[in-house]
């Protein structure tokens, strides 16, 4: 049950105004609670249950917000920053209100599925190093990535600061030779962790370099196919739960080891 809060704070969360300008729309009579009019913008509504109209316009309350977003190259995982360009900034206006924050990071150069949301126990969940949740990327190699590799990407890699990786589960998809008799591999691979910038590091320490790289899952949650690059969308219900389910089964499994 949904604890009450003020009208002017249910307001001002979703985006009508600041205290003041919903102070004034109240006196000025654009707002009702269930089809009475009032004049209070200090009152107590019940978010859940009470029906809250500005003029003619049902304000539906909710106060944790979860995004997908397919993020492209060239802005950074932040929520803000005097240089960058974020992830936040492709946001609207409106939906930056509840403050949400990307759940881990992507590479500035890196595209792909991102999580955004303002529950900070889900993403804590989904983020802890304890937890091992699964990430799925999909990268371009220079090099041929070999059979080799996939065995020793299968029983951890050795990282140049001597960190020793999960195993990972390396799938070659194709290894086209160029012209100049070099090698390009296109790649998916699955781990368990997110050291910094782990993919990369991983192929360089066998001899190979990442030229594009695209996140395409985690936990549960896939990037959704027709979702254009630089573009976002909220969680649907079947998601969001099965997210949140897959975060609780992590828990559990751990608590009991």
């Amino acid at each position: 049950m949904a604890k009450p809060i003020r009208l002017d704070k249910l307001l001002s969360h979703m985006g009508y105004g600041s205290r003041s300008e919903i102070k004034k729309a109240v006196k000025q009579g654009k707002v009702t609670v269930n089809d009475r009019l009032v004049k209070d913008s200090g009152l107590n509504v019940d978010p859940e249950n009470d029906e809250v109209y500005w003029q003619d316009t049902r304000v539906m309350y909710r106060d944790v917000i979860y995004f997908m977003m397919h993020k492209p190259q060239g802005v950074i995982s932040a929520t803000e920053d005097t240089r960058e360009r974020t992830v936040i900034d492709l946001l609207q206006p409106e939906d930056r209100l509840l403050k949400p924050f990307p759940v881990g990071r992507l590479d500035k150069d890196t595209e792909g599925l991102l999580l955004l949301t303002n529950d900070g126990q889900l993403a804590h969940e989904l983020l802890s190093p304890r937890k091992h949740v699964d990430k799925t990327y999909e990268a371009i190699v220079a090099g041929k990535v070999s059979e080799e590799d996939r065995d020793l990407f299968e029983r951890g890699v050795q990282l140049d600061d001597g960190y020793v990786t999960m195993p990972a589960v390396l799938h070659i998809d194709h290894v086209e030779e160029q012209s100049d008799g070099s090698f390009t591999s296109r790649i998916t691979l699955t781990i368990r962790e997110g050291k910094f910038h782990q993919v990369k590091r991983m192929f360089e320490a066998v001899g190979k370099r990442v030229t594009y790289l695209r996140r395409i899952t985690m936990g549960t949650l896939e990037l959704d196919p027709g979702l254009p690059l630089g573009r976002y969308r909220e969680l649907t219900e079947q998601e969001l739960v099965s997210l949140q389910d897959h975060a609780a089964s992590v828990k559990a499994k751990k608590t009991q080891t």
